[in-house]
């Protein structure tokens, strides 16, 4: 298995490893993911997540050339923002969600799925016209500070203003005198900040952040990572989306601008849209104390199998059983009671509006 530049840090900090896409990553650390995941809520916690692939495209016309492989519209973003997007084939389906930065017309840097990365590499340059595509995974090491204390402890290692950087917006500058792309992103639904730097000094900043951060801040594993992102009904790709999905049936219209101009899949995503999908994504909360994991059957009330579950756990937040899965459209309604087969017994739940856990706040 491949191995972040933080491996060693990992070990030395007490961490569960466990097989990520081919990555030996921590899974949790001498705590609970219980513990992990409230640090992330009320106080900060740090993620290591540098096995993310990093893609940069450039070229006169790269903004053009890469709106045509994505459903977001990146004319419509400002240099220095951001832009969350799906890739998609010809049928619609999902090659993988991805985060986008627009530095100029001339260049951008994809943030993708580690398991994705050489698949999507490899999409892109096949793909892309007038551009030109490099793979920099190998360059970079990618930290994650989350939660409500994040900013203040930031702060102390750079001088560049935090505060001017909005939601979704970045900035190339130094955190404890290394260079690094300060962006105001993350996966948990609290404040932060995603840090893409020199792959040989990701120890500098992991160190220098604790140091700043004291017991205010814990490293955080994938664990804690899955239930925060899943409390936002954040997609997990290979989960709750891929191939076979589209971004309509699994709720992503927001990013899906089928009134822009033409990108690879949107034919289909328009026949779609005017047909009306045949299933959707929903956010569900168990009656009982069974938890639906990945995989189970949605039924019908004589039995029948009518969709599954692609994400499921015990919200340490909430202390209640959550999870997503797609069911007939029709079903998918706020309300709606779903019956899941949880090994040998038919559990029921209620259809909810997500997310299950309001951003920004530990209610």
């Amino acid at each position: 298995m491949k191995r972040t530049p933080l491996y060693e840090r990992h070990a030395s900090a007490g961490a569960r490893f466990v097989d990520f896409g081919g990555w030996e990553m921590p899974v949790r650390y001498t705590t609970t993911i219980q513990a992990e995941h409230d640090a992330v809520r009320t106080s900060a916690g740090l993620f290591d997540v540098s096995h993310m692939g990093e893609i940069d495209v450039t070229g006169e016309n790269a903004v053009h050339a890469l709106n045509r492989l994505v459903t977001n519209d990146l004319t419509r973003i400002n240099d220095g923002q951001a832009c969350y997007t799906a890739m998609c084939l010809p049928s619609g389906g999902i090659v993988d969600d991805l985060v986008i930065y627009r530095y100029s017309e001339q260049r951008l840097l994809i943030c993708c799925n580690a398991a994705n990365r050489e698949k999507d590499y490899a999409w892109i340059a096949e793909n892309l016209e007038d551009a030109v595509a490099i793979d920099r995974g190998d360059e970079f090491a990618q930290l994650a500070l989350q939660g409500p204390k994040a900013s203040a402890i930031l702060q102390t290692l750079t001088e560049q203003n935090l505060a001017d950087i909005k939601r979704y917006w970045f900035v190339d500058g130094s955190v404890c005198g290394v260079p690094t792309i300060i962006s105001r992103t993350g996966y948990t639904g609290e404040d932060g900040f995603e840090l893409y730097c020199p792959a040989d000094k990701g120890g500098v900043i992991w160190d220098a952040l604790f140091e700043a951060g004291g017991d205010a801040l814990k490293p955080v594993g994938l664990g804690a990572r899955d239930t925060l992102r899943l409390e936002m009904k954040y997609a997990l790709y290979g989960n709750d989306i891929d191939e076979t999905t589209t971004p309509l049936e699994a709720g992503l219209g927001w990013i899906t601008k089928l009134d822009a101009g033409d990108f690879i899949g949107k034919d289909i995503l328009v026949e779609q849209k005017e047909s009306g999908v045949e299933r959707r994504l929903v956010a569900f909360k168990m009656s009982g104390r069974a938890i639906a994991r990945h995989g189970y059957d949605v039924v019908d009330a004589e039995g029948h199998v009518i969709g599954h579950v692609t994400s499921g756990t015990r919200s340490p937040t909430l202390g209640e059983n959550i999870g997503l899965a797609y069911v007939p459209f029709g079903v998918h309604r706020v309300g709606s009671d779903i019956k899941i087969a949880v090994r040998n017994r038919i559990e029921s739940g209620t259809i909810v509006k997500p997310p299950f856990v309001k951003p920004g706040s530990d209610v």
